[in-house]
């Protein structure tokens, strides 16, 4: 993610039916309609206010937000929603900061457990960092849908979570332990798998995410977590495919914007695809992607840029520019901008998507200066065509053979994100389609 201030850190076809009379000549009742509920708001904005905050404090830009409501387990009225949490399409699972739950539905929301009785905590891995924190279970509500006893994690939570595993640790990238650091109150990973390690984490290995048995002295031990993507629940699940219905993906769609970007932004994520009157396939492309079993690991497709082929890149909501090396393209020198780039007129970029089933697609778009956009708005969140060299940015993280396209991309498109194993929309995910 970019941060103003130079911080740089880190988505049932419903049949109404009436039935005739018995005499005949009677005419049959009209169809009464069912409101649909299975998305909720997206808005792409400044981000929440303690991201202000302090010497260090800025506004974030093509971050997509959404509010989650969590509850004590089986209860109405020990509820919370919690603003600002960021959708993403590249990781899995629901996390929320300790800090901005209410002290008593914190003390509600109880914690998972594992063999030996012990609470459970998980450490995840992101390109920019990592996040370590307890795993607890809550009754989840997102637009409609709701998931009861699902388990999240609760990032930078206290007492025996407080230290940081080293296992944890010692994988790269800084401790994103504040939602000034992280840039959201939460994130919800509605990737292309149904948990956040599957059968890694089930054997007891290390991965992206990694669980811990965590007595009352500390986290220390990896443990073996099962990857059930219902009850009984042990991995954080995708929330998308622990829903009863429209559980077979997602819908992220974002209106166009102009290419001197705009203050805010709000569109809408869909749940389920083919599922609902609202969230049919359409006419859109289908491009598979690699599977949980991948050596690479799942939701990557093909790039071709500069004649150079990027078997691992992805479609990215939770990054919020384009990601990709071009050393022919020169870099921002201000303060506050290294790593991005800024050439000297706007550029025609123009790679090339391939699915692994052979579907392709070239998308052209306009790379801007970064330094140029950003000083003409400052107080501007939705900012198109910016690019980044992830090796700069993320020196401690290994990216190669990858270009990731961000939030930028999902401008002015309606992009699905199938999960693996689900058919939808006639299709067996995963896959992404636009």
């Amino acid at each position: 993610m970019f941060r103003r201030a130079g911080v740089l850190a880190a988505m049932l076809v419903l049949s109404a039916c009436g039935g005739g009379g018995g005499g005949g000549s009677s005419p049959s009742p009209t169809p009464t309609p069912v409101a649909l509920t299975n998305f909720a708001a997206v808005t792409v904005d400044q981000g929440p206010p303690a991201l202000a905050v302090g010497p260090n404090g800025y506004i974030e830009s093509d971050v997509a937000y959404v509010s989650v409501t969590v509850c004590a387990p089986g209860s109405s009225t020990n509820c919370q929603t919690i603003d600002h949490v960021q959708v993403d399409t590249g990781s899995i699972g629901l996390r929320i900061f300790g800090s901005v739950l209410n002290p008593s539905l914190l003390s509600a929301l109880p914690s998972e457990t594992d063999t030996s009785a012990n609470p459970v905590a998980e450490c995840y891995q992101y390109v920019d960092g990592y996040v370590f924190g307890s795993v607890r279970t809550t009754d989840m509500t997102i637009g409609g849908e709701k998931v009861a006893n699902m388990p999240f994690q609760v990032l930078a939570d206290t007492g025996q979570f407080a230290s940081v595993p080293r296992s944890c640790s010692s994988a790269g990238g800084s401790n994103l332990s504040t939602v000034q650091a992280f840039g959201s109150n939460g994130i919800i990973g509605i990737g292309t798998t149904t948990t956040d390690c599957g059968v890694y984490c089930a054997s007891g290995g290390q991965s992206a995410a990694i669980y811990y048995d965590c007595p009352s002295t500390g986290c220390n031990a990896v443990i073996a977590r099962a990857a059930n993507a219902s009850a009984p629940f042990q991995q954080l699940p995708n929330p998308v495919a622990a829903m009863s219905v429209d559980n077979n993906g997602t819908i992220l769609v974002l209106p166009s914007t102009p290419a001197s970007g705009q203050p805010t932004l709000t569109g809408t994520l869909y749940f389920g695809i083919g599922t609902q009157s609202n969230n049919g396939l359409g006419s859109a492309t289908i491009y598979t992607t690699s599977t949980s079993s991948s050596s690479n690991g799942p939701g990557l497709i093909t790039a071709i840029y500069n004649g150079q082929t990027l078997p691992n890149s992805f479609l990215d909501s939770g990054s919020s520019l384009y990601f990709f090396e071009d050393g022919a393209i020169p870099l921002c020198t201000s303060a506050g901008f290294k790593g991005l780039y800024c050439p000297a007129t706007t550029l025609t970029l123009s790679p090339v998507i391939k699915g692994l089933n052979g579907a392709s697609y070239t998308d052209t778009f306009s790379l801007y200066n970064a330094e140029t956009v950003f000083n003409a708005n400052p107080s501007y969140s939705v900012i198109p065509g910016v690019g980044a060299n992830p090796n700069i940015i993320f020196p401690s993280t290994a990216y190669a053979g990858s270009f990731d396209f961000g939030l930028p991309f999902f401008f002015g498109r309606s992009v699905y994100t199938a999960i693996e194993g689900r058919t939808a929309g006639g299709t067996v995910g995963p896959y992404y389609a636009f």
